[in-house]
């Protein structure tokens, strides 16, 4: 039986609101809505619609303005970071009503932390964290994207990237207060907006995300440097990784695909520094022709350096990665479990 409710809009929760809000909208704003959720909340929120037997006005004007300020905090964060938002609410709510609504994003979207510096430059990242603790770094760039990570720990001393990469790979679970005590040393003013939950971060996936960034010098160094340290460890990451050299492990008819997307000029200054097996099996998968003309740009080009190698090899290895993203090749890592039918 339906049932009329006798709460506040600030004891309501959250499954309460968004039944409002969806009333409010409207069958045909509600059913678009939806679309975009999972099945199990899809079936709360339909038991709570049924059992809302009527709203006042002034219960939907409250729900709705709280959507909105939480829509206007998302999309203040989403053009300046968590800083940005926060300046801009204070300025619109007030200090309090600023961090009630960051509170309430943060827990229910679960921004990151450290938000405030992802969409920092690597090399000012850098200026604040160089000279702390492995630790902490591991712990910062767990939190970037790939790429600023990568940018990061490229630039750190050499015996400080290994040290960064093996605490990254052997992360698992951040203490709110640590991760606390790390974001008021770059960033005091953001202290309560962190997410109180234990934060899965870090890991095997994480660190070689970052090595499949990195340029190619940074990342044979981690990986030498790791399998003297932690032999078993670095076997795990080995296996997750692809580098220009497991071209082998790709079947011909992969191998083909990818090279319909590599310019002839990149493949030869890659092939330049490649062993004679990758070579042979590259030359195996196009017309004779073909590997005619890049044997002999090749041997006319003359010296080339190991960095511009490094960088075509690169390249191709993005090629691969991304085919393999969108299914269009299977890379066979050797677990054995991968069947291709």
């Amino acid at each position: 039986m339906a049932h009329a409710r006798t709460v506040s809009i600030s004891e309501m929760d959250g499954v309460q609101k968004a039944a409002i809000l969806l009333i409010t909208l409207g069958p045909e704003k509600a059913a678009t809505v939806f679309k975009h959720l999972k099945e199990d909340e899809i079936e709360q929120l339909t038991l709570e619609i049924a059992n809302i037997r009527n709203v006042t006005p002034a219960e939907k004007e409250a729900v709705l303005n709280e959507f909105y300020e939480v829509c206007l905090a998302q999309q203040y964060i989403e053009e300046g970071g968590i800083g940005y938002a926060k300046d801009l609410l204070q300025k619109a709510l007030g200090e309090e009503k600023a961090k009630e609504v960051l509170g309430k994003l943060t827990a229910s979207l679960q921004v990151r932390p450290f938000e405030f510096i992802r969409k920092t430059e690597a090399s000012q990242i850098l200026n604040f964290i160089q000279d702390e603790h492995p630790q902490t770094i591991a712990l910062i760039l767990s939190y970037l994207s790939p790429t600023q990570a990568a940018g990061i720990i490229s630039t750190l001393t050499p015996d400080k990237q290994t040290d960064v990469a093996k605490r990254i790979a052997l992360m698992d679970r951040t203490s709110p207060d640590v991760i606390k005590e790390v974001e008021n040393i770059l960033e005091q003013k953001l202290s309560s907006l962190v997410n109180q939950d234990y934060t899965i971060v870090g890991g095997i996936d994480s660190i070689v995300e970052v090595l499949n960034t990195v340029d190619r010098g940074t990342e044979k160094h981690i990986m030498e440097n790791l399998e003297i340290e932690e032999p078993e460890l670095a076997d795990e990451i080995r296996k997750k990784m692809f580098v220009f050299e497991d071209i082998l492990m790709l079947d011909d008819r992969s191998i083909q695909r990818v090279l319909r997307e590599v310019e002839n000029s990149e493949l030869a200054i890659a092939l330049k520094g490649a062993n004679e097996d990758v070579q042979n099996v590259i030359f195996n998968n196009m017309s004779t022709r073909l590997s005619a003309m890049i044997r002999e740009d090749m041997e006319y080009m003359g010296p080339v350096r190991m960095k511009d190698v490094e960088e075509a090899q690169q390249k191709i290895v993005n090629v691969i990665r991304k085919l393999e993203d969108s299914g269009e090749i299977v890379i066979s890592r050797g677990g054995g479990d991968e069947i291709v039918v």
